[in-house]
């Protein structure tokens, strides 16, 4: 596994702005980096991030609707995110892009901030029959004015170790898929998916700018983050994958 430079900004208490990295996966197939991607069952495995995660509604056979939420570096609040997602194979190499939305049966919590993904995406290409190659280009709104230390660690630390796993995750996945609905893959198979259909016109696009703005450029990094405590962003625990 071969991790390359992720930019972010440099001003200090401004929105992360955009992320780039990239990854090249040994002994990883390219499909089935893909299908971890899109497995959400096995993102609640690996994601030592997640809060909550789920589909929402289908919008087409390659596009669909779904949540996220995500613990924050303590003591900032964690961030959720609605997101209109869509995919495409091309040959051995696949595409993943979202960006996000408003739906109507999920307005923002109070207990956490509301963040807008302006453009996010995933190019994976193969490089050959068990190797590849994922570009990650992230740009994303956090709502709110983040302190320093907040921005160089996700760029210097956070962002690598999340791809870290991510690659861990990929070579544990064909045996866990394996005990775990192995044929069940809707984003290959459309007809499998249980999501019901929702039309395009049920959604709109967020702005970032009618979504409450959270100033958190005075909070310290707390005790528990500056020294990895366990289950802070600075433990290298492997989630259980079984």
């Amino acid at each position: 596994m071969k991790f390359r430079g992720l930019e972010g900004t440099d001003k200090e208490t401004q929105c992360m702005g955009v992320q780039k990295c990239r990854m090249e996966c040994r002994d990883v197939p390219a499909e089935t980096l893909y299908d971890v991607l899109h497995d959400i069952e096995y993102r609640k495995k690996w994601d030592s991030n997640v809060i909550e995660t789920f589909d929402i509604a289908r919008l087409t056979v390659n596009a669909d609707v779904g949540y996220y939420s995500w613990r924050c570096p303590k003591p900032l609040k964690n961030r959720d995110v609605i997101t209109l997602r869509s995919w495409l194979p091309m040959g051995t190499d696949y595409i993943i892009m979202n960006y996000s939305v408003k739906h109507p049966k999920y307005p923002p919590r109070k207990d956490l901030v509301r963040a807008v993904s302006i453009q996010t995406g995933y190019l994976i290409q193969s490089t050959g029959p068990k190797n590849c190659v994922i570009t990650y280009l992230a740009q994303v709104d956090p709502k709110g004015s983040l302190p320093k230390w907040v921005v160089n660690k996700s760029s210097q630390f956070l962002a690598p170790k999340a791809m870290k796993k991510m690659y861990k995750a990929c070579v544990k996945y064909p045996e866990w898929k394996q005990k775990h609905q192995p044929h069940f893959k809707p984003w290959l198979h459309p007809e499998q998916s249980p999501l019901p259909s929702l039309a395009l016109s049920e959604l709109s696009v967020q702005h970032a700018d009618s979504l409450e703005n959270i100033d958190e450029s005075a909070v310290t990094e707390s005790r528990e983050e500056r020294t990895g405590g366990a289950g802070g962003e600075g433990s290298d625990d492997d989630t259980s994958l079984t």
